[in-house]
């Protein structure tokens, strides 16, 4: 007879794959970690959770040992603190860091998406010699974003200074239909603007886990931070000549939310060295809506 058990977020990845919690100085990152090979950590970006990795997840550990947490602050990760710079790309950086240093890694290759992008080019630029390669989905520098703010890119972006609104008008208002808000800002980042590209069970955590009790803050949080302390830091690398020296790689969705004056490649090359990159057929969620074509990008990238 078939299963009658639900299909999970466990079942989206192999059986080898292994649940993590972490105790960390600033609290508890949770996540997931399976394969072999030279490590290459992924890191997720709002409004989701480590799960969306799940369509690469068996092909990348073909190669890698796969460290995916969920950042602090979201997922079943702790919140690390209440000050805003306590979700500031800087410190999440350094947390990650931690945590590699936990598994025995002390170099590696990461794959941000999204705020988990912004995470991985912070710690290149903060810890050069953890990072052997870096790939970046669908995201310019935080200091680019805010620069480029006209009105067009305002209004497909709202939600940079939304969430970054003080405390507690983001809250009280996501909070009022958190499962309506999440929904409504993932089908409109992708390019068929509806939830099709999310598997069943994969949206099920996204859902849970954005309704649980301090995750929205958290999230306005790391919002705030990109406000103030992540421009500020980004700044001031510009300011002072300072780039990632890791080979980078950059792509993003032929529909996504990057502001449209050039190619993100542009815009990285004034960060980075060695630099390419290409844009996906897709939306923002580039692992959902195309695995194959991202799969087809970066795993040459990432084994080189």
């Amino acid at each position: 007879m078939p299963s009658t058990h639900p299909v999970t977020a466990a079942d989206l990845f192999p059986q080898t794959f292994e649940r993590f919690e972490f105790q960390g100085p600033r609290g508890r990152i949770c996540g997931r970690r399976g394969g072999s090979g030279p490590a290459l950590l992924l890191l997720h970006g709002y409004p989701q959770t480590h799960v969306m990795w799940h369509p690469l997840a068996g092909a990348l550990a073909a190669h890698f040992s796969l460290i995916l947490p969920d950042l602090p602050g979201y997922g079943d990760s702790d919140l690390p603190g209440e000050p805003v710079e306590a979700m500031s790309k800087r410190q999440l950086a350094m947390d990650i860091c931690t945590l590699m240093d936990a598994f025995g890694h002390g170099r590696f290759a990461v794959c941000g998406h999204d705020r988990g992008g912004r995470v991985a080019y912070r710690l290149a630029l903060d810890h050069p010699a953890r990072v052997s390669r870096l790939a970046v989905l669908d995201i310019l520098p935080t200091h680019d974003y805010w620069q480029r703010m006209d009105k067009a890119f305002a209004l497909k972006v709202y939600h940079w200074a939304f969430l970054a609104q003080p405390e507690p008008l983001p809250e009280r208002l996501i909070g009022g239909d958190p499962g309506f808000y999440l929904d409504h800002t993932m089908a409109s980042w992708t390019a068929r603007k509806n939830l099709s590209a999310f598997h069943p069970a994969a949206l099920a955590a996204y859902r849970a886990a954005f309704a649980a009790t301090g995750r929205v803050h958290a999230a306005c949080q790391d919002y705030r931070a990109g406000a103030t302390a992540d421009f500020a830091d980004d700044a001031a690398d510009l300011a002072t000549g300072r780039r990632i020296s890791a080979p980078l790689l950059a792509l993003w969705g032929g529909h996504g939310i990057a502001p449209g004056a050039g190619t993100p490649l542009d815009v990285w090359r004034n960060w980075a060295s060695d630099v390419q990159g290409k844009a996906i057929d897709g939306g923002h969620f580039l692992v959902e809506e195309n695995p194959t074509e991202t799969l087809s990008a970066l795993l040459p990238f990432l084994t080189a």
